[in-house]
């Protein structure tokens, strides 16, 4: 046992407790992987990572991202949280403003513009529309009329994601997802706001096959979202997603194109700062 460096912080947002928390853990190198899958389930939070030295050359750090279900290959809220409690406990970037992480699906970019972190969305691994059979499944688990889903799409980035357009906020925030009939989909739910609102889509991520029936707030989801309803038209290329109304929080997720590049971020707010045996 040893005591290790540890950061409990909210994600997109700037006001705690209305984001995505986060426990992260520093200076992992040694602790087994059975080690971290306990701790996080002991944590309970969607995800917690582990800070590592790096494999790559190219990165400044390497992460490995858990659930209280399992390892994933890369997530967006860990991202922008690791990289912020990095950068908290004196990681000095190669690249100036731009962290480079080094995870599961390889090398991700995490630009600084002041406060603000925000990630490279790493190409997706499967795109394109939904079997008929699964967007039928998914009409009955979210409890909609299949004609209800507007457009539907594959944005899997590396957890797995299929995701489905409502007609309207509203009904995205009145969804009461069937969680039997999920059998391990992982299932992003979008839809418009309301012209005057401060946000352009409201957004939900279902994941109860990762112990997480409702993730708060979703950077990969919504970095494949980004990737999606911008190439589709469906986006400007510019525009704030909220998340998390239904479980009380105010995430807000500020993606951007520029050029070849979708860059999802958000701002991040400390919690807990402490240290953790293990």
């Amino acid at each position: 046992m040893a005591l290790r460096r540890f950061h409990q912080i909210d994600v997109f947002t700037a006001v705690p407790l209305r984001g995505n928390p986060l426990a992260v853990v520093h200076d992992a190198a040694g602790l087994t992987e059975a080690t971290m899958a306990d701790f996080a389930r002991w944590t309970n939070l969607s995800e917690t990572t582990f800070l590592l030295p790096p494999t790559d050359a190219g990165a400044d750090y390497r992460v490995r991202i858990f659930t209280p279900g399992g390892e994933l290959p890369f997530a967006g809220h860990p991202t922008l949280g690791s990289c912020h409690a990095w950068l908290a406990a004196g990681g000095v970037p190669r690249q100036g403003d731009v962290v480079v992480q080094e995870c599961g699906v390889g090398l991700v970019r995490v630009r600084r513009r002041g406060a603000r972190l925000a990630f490279a969305a790493p190409p997706l691994r499967r795109s394109g529309p939904l079997e008929a059979a699964l967007r039928e499944r998914i009409a009955a688990v979210l409890g909609v009329l299949p004609d209800d889903i507007l457009q539907h799409q594959w944005v899997d980035n590396g957890p797995g994601w299929c995701a489905v357009m409502l007609r309207s906020a509203a009904q995205v925030l009145a969804v009461r997802p069937d969680w039997a009939k999920m059998n391990g989909l992982k299932l992003g739910v979008v839809g418009a706001q309301p012209a005057g609102q401060d946000t352009l889509f409201e957004v939900r991520a279902f994941v109860p096959g990762l112990g997480v029936p409702e993730d708060p707030v979703t950077g990969s989801l919504n970095a494949g979202l980004a990737q999606w309803l911008i190439g589709a038209g469906l986006a400007p290329t510019r525009y704030v997603a909220a998340q998390g109304a239904a479980l009380g929080r105010a995430g807000r997720v500020h993606v951007e194109q520029l050029g070849d590049t979708v860059w999802v971020g958000g701002d991040v707010a400390g919690c807990i700062e402490g240290t953790v045996d293990l």
